[in-house]
């Protein structure tokens, strides 16, 4: 079904229409300038029924109440009677102050309608943003709140698998498919890491050929693994994305060691690189909110991110280092290098991916968590990715946070987080918190 986004804009005609008109005229503007297929009333909604009328063949994902003037509650009860979806408020600010008549009001009928909203939902269950068309925050806050309500639609879309268990006490990645289903949309299946080992014993080297070609025009140093790893990275690289495809998953958690090691003796880090790169988030340890949390990140940005353990801090340059064993997307690293290719830091079986990551002036760290009692939570904080060199064997990211690291890494022990995060390579916290309150989860932004 198609992303629908609906702009309601609600007044009462007693008010000043010269000035309303003009409001709404440069308000449907900005809107189509973001979105074109924004469905845009012809005029302003001046009473209930005309509300009524406009809505009912409507079946948005996202709707964008606007008081041009002021309006009454029951202008708003009206859209919530029919919609159970988000709800952007936009509040105008008043055009003119000089003394005379009251333009607009726009602001009371923000209150009104607010009330109202929490009165069928809740309080804070709704987007809200002031002020007028030709503010840029004001467009800001509207793009982020259409990118929001996409990607909470994407998630009923969206088909994971987890991929063998979590290691011994890594319980926190763990999910249950009902509890992924009714808090995200989100559907799960599963299936045994040993289920993929076994396919890929059964690809011969000619059945790799093409898929070995491929991943080795994207990283350097491959061919200085031994041959029987060689082989066999393809072979599994070839049941991995014949799984991918052939059942349609959008995103992966999968175990990785022992089995891997001791199994099939070639790690299967490197294939989850390789699927990364090409946006299909694939988190290691099997830990299922970690690849959701990838997931979200690509959603926004349309990039790979990275998932590590945080594993460094420096308190004078304000810096966390994430680091992980080797599944890094590959092009993710840092131009001087490229995606180099080397063995795992303790097994010492490859091939693995060991580089540092490129730098960018913006970043996010993300993590979908859960509190002790077991209610999920969004933890948000945004920096920058230094230009740095691989810090340690695997591939590894230096965030240099905007909030002291040394205060987010003391909070984050102290309240429980757990020891997975994503890097985005984006500023994308407004995004995340609307959509966390989409999902009436709690959010945890520095």
């Amino acid at each position: 079904m198609k992303f629908q986004v609906i702009y309601v804009p609600i007044g009462v005609g007693t008010y000043e229409m010269v000035t309303a008109h003009e409001q709404f005229d440069k308000s449907a503007e900005l809107l189509r300038s973001i979105d074109t297929d924004i469905v845009v009333p012809d005029d302003i909604l001046l009473t209930v029924d005309s509300v009524s009328s406009f809505i009912s063949d409507k079946d948005p994902d996202l709707v964008i109440l606007q008081n041009i003037t002021f309006a009454n509650a029951a202008y708003t009860g009206e859209v919530l009677k029919h919609f159970d979806c988000p709800i952007l408020l936009w509040t105008l600010r008043e055009p003119v102050i000089d003394g005379t008549r009251l333009r607009s009001n726009s602001l009371t009928g923000a209150y009104s309608a607010a009330n109202t909203i929490c009165a069928f939902r809740g309080a804070g269950r709704f987007e809200h943003v002031f002020g007028g068309p030709g503010e840029e925050n004001v467009k800001k806050e509207i793009e982020a709140t259409i990118t929001a309500a996409k990607v909470k639609v994407s998630l009923k879309e969206l088909k994971m698998s987890a991929i063998g268990h979590t290691p011994q006490g890594f319980g926190f990645g763990r999910a249950l498919d009902a509890e992924l289903l009714s808090r995200f949309g989100v559907t799960l299946e599963a299936i045994e890491a040993r289920e993929l080992i076994e396919k890929a014993k059964s690809y011969t080297d000619e059945e790799c050929e093409a898929d070995l070609k491929e991943a080795t025009k994207q990283v350097v140093g491959l061919d200085a693994m031994p041959e029987k790893n060689i082989r066999d990275f393809a072979r599994l690289y070839k049941a991995y994305k014949a799984y991918v495809k052939d059942n349609n998953i959008g995103a992966v958690s999968s175990r990785c060691w022992p089995d891997f090691f001791t199994e099939f003796g070639t790690p299967v880090c490197m294939v989850l690189s390789l699927l990364n790169a090409v946006n299909i988030p694939a988190s290691c340890e099997a830990d299922v909110y970690g690849a959701l949390s990838m997931y979200i990140g690509t959603a926004v940005t349309g990039m790979p991110t990275f998932f590590g353990d945080p594993v460094s801090m420096d308190e004078n340059d304000s810096t966390i280092t994430f680091w992980h064993c080797g599944m890094a997307a590959c092009n993710l690293a840092h131009c001087d290098t490229g995606a180099a290719v080397g063995v795992h830091p303790n097994r010492k079986i490859g091939p693995v991916m060991d580089f540092g990551c490129k730098p960018s002036d913006e970043a996010t760290i993300f993590r979908i968590g859960r509190t002790p009692d077991g209610n999920f939570r969004f933890f948000i904080a945004e920096g920058r990715v230094l230009d740095k060199p691989k810090q340690f064997n695997g591939t590894s990211i230096v965030v240099q946070t905007d909030e002291p690291a040394e205060k987010i890494v003391r909070e984050t022990i102290k309240n429980g987080w757990e020891p997975h995060y994503v890097v985005v390579y984006r500023k994308i916290a407004g995004e995340l918190e609307k959509l966390g309150q989409m999902l009436d989860m709690e959010v945890v932004r520095y």
